[in-house]
């Protein structure tokens, strides 16, 4: 029987009055087998059931839209409707009220249903297969520690160290800016290795440490598998991005959430991610009609909707690097690669967007002819933005509400699954409607 996560074995050996008469024992290292597959978990952030590409999106998601093409895709998988739950199921394979996180980790009430943190009663994917021999690497968004925790003091029982992972590079609250990130390695706080005017962006030294971690593993213990779990920051605001991504977005969306919420969702029904007949749901109170909206709303809502556009659109280019590392390593046939989002699109812009999200939070209202004269700074290192109403409504197609909201808007999103020696080639781009649970994934990759 495989001893529990935390348990010392029991001495094997003998042990008499002298040396020559005791036997030493010496423990063998548990290994899952050769065949073992690695492990690669993204969780996406804030991202609706309609903004993939593959899911009806006009985004260009090429890398996400090619491991569908080549895996599953599901399009019946809910959620909770907020960060904290949606990773405490997922990494614990539990209702998020069993295990202390029926809310965003931010705070704690005193109650067993909310800690601040996963009950050290439950364990986590990576306690389990770090047992059995995996190493185990998290990198991006933790947000299961209490804020008052998260200091250099710790304490640091509850950081990803605390909970199964050997290593950790990333931030340990709900968000973070791309361009000037509240950086952790292991059990420290680190300032960024690059600052924004040398082309630095979280997504991508996310990907760069994966692949650091990924070859000090391999490079001494090839036939150690791994499990990476992934959470970006993106495309939780700041929806922040490279230059080059804002520049392709330019005006693609002036013609309004209207008209684009009626595109992804006809998309939809052509591809099959909705049943024939599904209707569109009504407009969520406070969305206004973009042809009634003032001018000076519209250039400042469809600008920050390409600021959204070019995050998802580079984060998506940084799976592909993820996927193409794996490749040119020969690890991406046995590697079971799954991608999701925590929750639906977020309603955390307000009806107007907001220039920094915190304004919102603090019930701070910005007006649109305000946020306007700082419209250039939109997506870049100068601001710290999120759309407006309409645009998450659009996210969410066809389903009603948002992000906070136990309706489909908030709970229904994206999961795509991609294992070359796992799944049949016959099977590749299929489409699997069966409900399915973020609570069901960790059990599942243990009977994997």
């Amino acid at each position: 029987m495989s001893k529990l996560v935390g348990q010392e074995s029991s001495f094997k050996g003998t042990i008499n009055k002298t040396h020559e008469d005791s036997e030493p024992w010496f423990e063998i290292p548990e290994h899952p087998g050769e065949d073992a597959p690695n492990i690669v978990l993204v969780l996406l952030d804030d991202t609706g059931f309609a903004q993939l590409g593959c899911y009806g999106s006009s985004i260009d998601t090429k890398n996400i839209d090619s491991l569908a093409g080549g895996g599953l895709q599901f399009t019946n998988f809910h959620v909770t409707p907020l960060c904290s739950p949606t990773r405490a199921s997922l990494l614990t394979g539990r209702s998020q009220h069993a295990v202390g996180m029926r809310s965003v980790s931010n705070f704690k009430t005193g109650f067993p249903n909310m800690l601040g943190h996963i009950t050290n009663k439950a364990a986590t994917i990576a306690e389990i297969l770090n047992s059995k021999g995996y190493a185990t690497f998290c990198l991006g968004k933790w947000h299961l520690a209490p804020m008052e925790d998260c200091s250099a003091a710790g304490p640091f029982n509850q950081w990803p160290l605390g909970r199964g992972f050997d290593r950790f590079y990333g931030f340990l609250e709900g968000e973070t800016d791309q361009f000037n990130p509240s950086l952790t390695k292991d059990n420290h706080h680190v300032n960024p290795p690059a600052k924004p005017e040398d082309g630095y962006h979280l997504s991508e030294d996310l990907v760069d440490n994966f692949f650091s971690m990924v070859s000090d593993l391999k490079g001494v213990r090839p036939d150690r598998p791994f499990f990476a779990y992934i959470p970006f920051g993106a495309t939780h605001a700041p929806h922040q991005a490279p230059q080059e991504y804002l520049d392709k977005y330019r005006g693609k969306f002036d013609q309004g959430w209207d008209i684009t919420r009626e595109q992804w969702y006809q998309n939809q029904l052509e591809l099959g991610i909705i049943p024939e007949g599904t209707q569109l749901a009504p407009r969520n109170p406070g969305v206004e009609a973009w042809e009634d909206l003032p001018d000076v709303q519209k250039e400042l809502a469809a600008r920050l909707q390409e600021a959204f556009a070019a995050f998802l659109d580079h984060t998506d280019d940084q799976i592909g690097r993820i996927v193409d590392g794996l490749r040119e390593l020969g690890q991406l046939d046995n590697t079971i690669f799954i991608l999701l989002s925590d929750n639906g699109a977020s309603q955390e812009g307000g009806p107007f967007g907001v220039m920094h999200e915190m304004k919102f939070f603090n019930a701070i209202l910005e007006t649109p002819e305000e946020a306007i004269q700082r419209i250039d700074d939109i997506g870049g290192p100068h601001s710290h933005t999120n759309y407006p109403w309409g645009w998450a409504q659009a996210g969410n197609s066809p389903f009603k509400w948002y992000k906070q909201n136990t309706h489909e808007g908030g709970v229904h999103v994206p999961l795509v699954i991609h294992w070359p020696e796992g799944i049949d080639k016959s099977q590749n781009g299929q489409l699997r409607n069966q409900f399915i649970n973020v609570a069901d994934i960790a059990p599942t990759i243990f009977d994997l």
